[in-house]
């Protein structure tokens, strides 16, 4: 045993012990006296049912000792066993169990992932900030009841592994903190009361809050306009003393935030980060403490406001680990012994035999997900690729414009329900498709197949845009359109000229000067809008993705829009633009001419796309991963938070 930094007591463990509250937990499993509860959590599986990513497919243990970990079929043979003989099992998840980045899962409305949580056995689950990348009503309507909407086969309700149209979660979403902007009213109940068998027919309550991460509802892939969060600890600490009133003396806080501790999965060195924060101020009638959000692992007993150790813990990511924290409850009272309490981080390896069922869920979704991919859009009759002209306009960049045009038109969805304000249709759209600051939404060309005579198939469509963030219609001024055209070109410390284009949608025509300086390049009268000179005095509706709005691009002159409005998120609603087009081609590229350009000392810029983020692996990162963590959002000791 050592002390962190903080004082904390953990322990250094193999892969198979525990981190223990005392030296007399060690013996906690032949206490008979105390009724004995086994908490299992798995946290941010993101619908990967196959396999973990190759960028998390290794963990690191004790000693340095590597894993290979990752698939749904391999944890449901991990927690069979784990559960065997165990009369009081709760099998739970802190948040980001669906909206992920499995083709398979992301592309059928993340039911196969609700089917797999379905036959695992969950019992409930904390809602993360990616439960809210579509809307509180998707997650507690079609999620959770099963309720279709609007086209049965195509935009959900898919028939499952079992034959059976989807009939949503058999388990339930909680948290405590996630209220509506207009009234404060909790989105999702705030927390559970789960009961315990304490043996000659008496039950024994274990309390369950549950928190989803502060300002989820201002996160580019989560953005709802209509949605608040509460403070983390003053939440925790209200509905503990809740759960204390009604009775209930064991209590677990279930938290989609994190930390970083290290780096052996199974002990915890060095904490820091909001949820070890919260962890050392908390209520001390909080017995527990299980994270996630952070996609980092560690597990680790730390000191309550009285001293006392508990249990502090997150599982990793996308299916790397199983926890399970015992809990050792005295029965007359139903308080935990806290010195008997252990907890050990599992790896879901792969080097057991799969358990059947969910092989072939896995098998079946995956084949499905090979079917959808193939299914015919539309035509184009030409490619769109990313190749920039002189002005830096591209013919992928000007279709994506368009979408994001007809994106912003869109009225209201049938689920769409956390807007405060009208779907007022967009005036004019822009994408940054070499943006000054994270990824490109555009992720690849849509190159004409003559075999197909020009076929653009759903995941061809899918695949080429997006990063499963919303098109956010808003009001800005004139004068911010200005000024962030201006901001397309920047002068590094070092010198020069960089140039990071935007690309406008088919009804926006300009002109740049260049001879001029950073920031003194564009006038105006020489934006178009409809053919109408820019008027920087007047107000407009913009479409663009909630990345660029929300300032995650580098483009901050659209910092204080106004009465946004989420649309649908930028994949499927690119999928829904093709399929309604039926036939797209490639525009002149017309929209943006340089002024001046064969005059001396005339520059365009240098364009510097960012590459994709990769892993230290090497390996590339998943879109939607990527653009997060280039999104520069540094936390305690300069780790990124990956979403």
């Amino acid at each position: 045993m050592f002390l962190t930094a903080a004082g904390a007591l953990a322990t250094v463990t193999a892969v198979g012990t525990h981190a223990f509250a005392s030296g007399h937990a060690r013996d906690a499993r032949t206490a008979d006296e105390y009724v004995d509860v086994q908490l299992l959590n798995i946290t941010d599986l993101h619908g990967y049912l196959q396999a973990a990513p190759a960028s998390n497919s290794v963990i690191t243990g004790a000693g340095g000792k590597k894993y290979t970990v990752g698939g749904v079929a391999y944890m449901a043979a991990h927690l069979e066993r784990l559960r065997a003989g165990r009369a009081n099992s709760l099998f739970f998840a802190p948040g980001d169990l669906f909206s992920g980045w499995e083709f398979p899962a992301e592309s059928l409305a993340d039911e196969p992932t609700i089917e797999a949580l379905n036959r695992m056995g969950m019992d409930f689950a904390s809602a993360g900030n990616h439960e809210f990348d579509k809307s509180p009503a998707f997650l507690s309507q079609h999620m959770v009841d099963g309720i279709s909407y609007p086209t049965v086969d195509w935009d959900n309700s898919f028939v499952d592994s079992a034959g059976q149209r989807f009939h949503g979660a058999d388990f339930a979403y909680y948290s405590a903190n996630m209220v509506w902007a207009k009234d404060g009213r909790t989105v999702l109940p705030p927390y559970n009361i789960e009961w315990v068998d304490a043996g000659r027919g008496r039950r024994l309550p274990v309390g369950f809050i549950h928190l989803t991460v502060l300002g989820s509802e201002l996160m580019p892939a989560s953005y709802q306009p209509g949605l608040r969060t509460l403070d983390l600890l003053a939440t925790a600490n209200r509905c503990a003393a809740e759960l204390k009133a009604r009775g209930v003396n064991a209590i677990v806080l279930s938290m989609h935030d994190g930390a970083v501790a290290g780096g052996d999965f199974n002990s915890g060195t060095n904490p820091s980060g909001p949820a070890y924060e919260l962890a050392l101020r908390c209520s001390p009638d909080i017995d527990a403490i299980v994270c996630g959000h952070w996609h980092t692992a560690f597990n680790m007993m730390v000191p309550d406001p009285d001293g006392v150790r508990r249990p502090f813990v997150e599982a990793g990511c996308h299916g790397q680990i199983i926890n399970e924290i015992n809990l050792r409850l005295d029965p007359a009272t139903g308080k935990v012994i806290r010195e008997l309490t252990t907890s050990t981080n599992h790896p879901n390896t792969r080097d057991v035999a799969p358990h059947p069922e969910l092989a072939e869920v896995v098998k079946y979704w995956a084949g499905y997900g090979t079917r959808r991919a193939a299914v015919p859009l539309g035509k184009q009759t030409a490619s769109f690729t990313r190749t920039r002209n002189e002005a830096g306009e591209s013919t992928m960049g000007d279709l994506v414009a368009d979408w994001a045009l007809w994106a912003g038109r869109q009225p209201q969805g049938p689920m769409n329900d956390a807007n405060l304000d009208p779907p007022v249709p967009a005036d004019l759209a822009v994408i940054a498709i070499a943006p000054r600051l994270g990824q490109a939404i555009i992720a690849g060309d849509l190159v004409y197949d003559a075999a197909t005579d020009g076929t653009v198939a759903f995941g061809k469509a899918w695949n080429a845009v997006g990063f499963g963030d919303p098109i956010v219609t808003a009001t800005v001024t004139g004068q911010q359109i200005h000024d962030a055209l201006e901001q397309q070109w920047t002068t590094p410390a070092g010198g020069g000229l960089k140039y990071a284009p935007l690309a406008v949608s088919a009804n926006v025509r300009y002109s740049f000067d260049a001879t001029g300086p950073a920031g003194n390049r564009v006038d105006p009268a020489d934006v178009l809008i409809d053919g109408r000179p820019l008027d920087v005095s007047r107000s407009y509706r913009i479409a663009a993705p909630s990345y660029t709005l929300l300032n995650q691009d580098g483009y901050p002159a659209f910092t204080g829009f106004a009465k946004p409005f989420r649309h649908n998120r930028d994949f499927e609603s690119f999928v829904a633009y093709v399929k309604e087009r039926g036939r797209i081609e490639p525009a002149p590229l017309n929209r943006v001419t340089v002024k001046n350009g064969g005059v001396t000392g005339a520059r365009i810029g240098e364009i510097h796309a960012p590459e994709r983020l990769r892993s230290a692996a090497g390996v590339v990162l998943p879109r939607a991963e990527a653009a997060a963590l280039a999104a520069n959002r540094p936390t305690a000791e300069g780790f990124r938070v990956p979403c």
